[in-house]
């Protein structure tokens, strides 16, 4: 541990001589639960992960989380802004299994203040259930009757037995979509429903698990698309992320990852039709989604061999560039990762990729270890400055006057005492007010521990 924060203080305080990188202020650390459920699996929690995307959830006057409890009852909490009391609430659902991507996702319906809640699924049935009309909006009673029965189906839609990685967004439009996947690792594919009217109906598979992707080591015929983010900005939808294949037989090892490339795409009606970085058309949800041979988007390149990690964290600056976090072991260290928790732990950096004003794609080495398995976030100010939260609240920041290269340390959870498990998630809508909230859990070797939400005051 002291080599891990001595690593962290000589690069900070390197950083510091020159830097003019935005701070951060502590604003307070509150409690959700004092016992909620630990368990790892998959490196992970099943109450903090980074795909979760919207465990603690910003709209209007409110914001609110989700988790489950040490016996396993998904609970929800709301508080008014900007401190007041937790008051939290027991749904009608108890987590199935100790898997960690069955993680609690919310979305709010702008159109009728429904709070929507999908959990509990990794390649397997969903359960979802919705609020009263008006619950989000603090017109209807904060209590768990006002809570629909908890169905295997997305409201009125079907969206078959084997979801992952649910996760709600909202559109320019203030329509609620929900980005999924079905299928399995390795041989699944990204889809696409929107909430209108008070009822879903699906838009559409937009990524593809075929075709043929061949390495220095050899080939895979199926894949999954792991993204970093499904996010808006304006009228444009902008995803990018990394295809994991089926077949261990791309990777030097098989104690490493098969995550390559990272690619980018977006869309300008709404999850419909997609193009590549070029503006070219190359994909149509429904019809013909994106898979590993469509051209033009791959805009980082790299093999299989780097323990490279899948949905990390993306973000849209005022300009309506594409900002991604991507980690992975750089060859410096090695060109053949043999396994990936010890690589990514001793040697994994996170690294900026970004649009420049002329629409390619820069990266830059964040120079800090991240010292884990896991994944970090990354979020803009109003200013455009970037603040990226590593594992264990280790906050690093850089200016947009700088053109996001001088790197500081901001905060350092670690030093801090926070005794944070690794992975956090980030409440992003809270980010217009200036305030960043961070969702996290403390690491315990036993099975329960506190479940918490820390706030900073972002001061770029």
């Amino acid at each position: 541990m002291f080599s891990v924060l001595l690593r962290l203080a000589v690069f900070g305080l390197l950083a510091a001589l020159a830097s003019c990188a935005p701070s951060v202020s502590l604003l307070g650390n509150t409690l959700l639960d004092n016992s909620g459920i630990y368990f790892v699996s998959y490196d992970g929690l099943v109450n903090v992960n980074s795909f979760q995307l919207s465990g603690v959830l910003t709209y209007g006057d409110y914001q609110f989380a989700a988790w489950y409890t040490a016996n396993g009852a998904a609970t929800l909490a709301r508080r008014t802004l900007p401190d007041g009391d937790w008051q939290s609430l027991t749904l009608d659902h108890t987590l199935q299994s100790e898997d960690s991507h069955d993680v609690i996702a919310l979305g709010v319906s702008p159109e009728d203040g429904v709070l929507h809640v999908a959990m509990d699924c990794h390649s397997s049935i969903m359960y979802y259930t919705s609020s009263e009309a008006g619950l989000a909006t603090g017109d209807a009673s904060w209590s768990s009757s006002s809570f629909g029965s908890v169905v295997n189906t997305l409201g009125n839609l079907n969206i078959t037995n084997t979801i992952t990685y649910p996760q709600f967004v909202v559109t320019p439009q203030n329509l609620l979509q929900f980005v999924y996947r079905t299928g399995i690792s390795g041989n699944g594919e990204a889809q696409l429903a929107e909430y209108s009217g008070g009822s879903w109906k699906g838009v559409g598979q937009w990524s593809s698990a075929s075709g043929t992707y061949t390495s220095s080591h050899g080939s895979s015929s199926a894949r999954s698309l792991y993204i970093h983010g499904f996010t808006y900005h304006n009228e444009r939808a902008y995803v990018t992320g990394t295809w994991r294949e089926q077949s261990a037989s791309v990777s030097c090892n098989g104690g490493g990852l098969t995550n390559h490339d990272t690619v980018y795409f977006y869309s300008d009606d709404y999850g419909r039709s997609w193009k590549n970085n070029a503006s070219q058309l190359v994909g149509t949800s429904g019809s013909s989604p994106i898979a590993v041979s469509t051209p033009g988007i791959i805009v980082d390149a790299l093999n299989p061999d780097h323990a490279l990690m899948n949905q990390e964290s993306q973000a849209v600056d005022s300009a309506g560039r594409l900002h991604a976090i991507i980690s992975y072991v750089p060859g410096r260290f090695t060109q053949c990762v043999t396994s990936y928790q010890a690589a990514r732990t001793a040697y994994g950096h996170a690294f900026h990729l970004y649009q420049t004003a002329s629409g390619a794609f820069a990266k830059v080495e964040i120079p800090y270890f991240i010292n884990a398995v896991g994944r970090s976030q990354i979020a803009f100010d109003a200013a455009d400055n970037v603040y990226v939260v590593l594992p264990y609240v280790d906050i690093v920041t850089a200016s947009a006057s700088s053109g996001w290269t001088d790197w500081d340390v901001a905060y350092n959870g670690t030093e801090e005492g926070l005794n944070a498990f690794g992975e956090v998630t980030l409440d992003r809508a809270r980010l217009a007010d200036g305030v960043l909230s961070v969702l996290y859990q403390e690491a315990t070797s036993g099975s329960s521990s506190p479940v918490r939400v820390i706030d900073f005051e972002l001061s770029g």
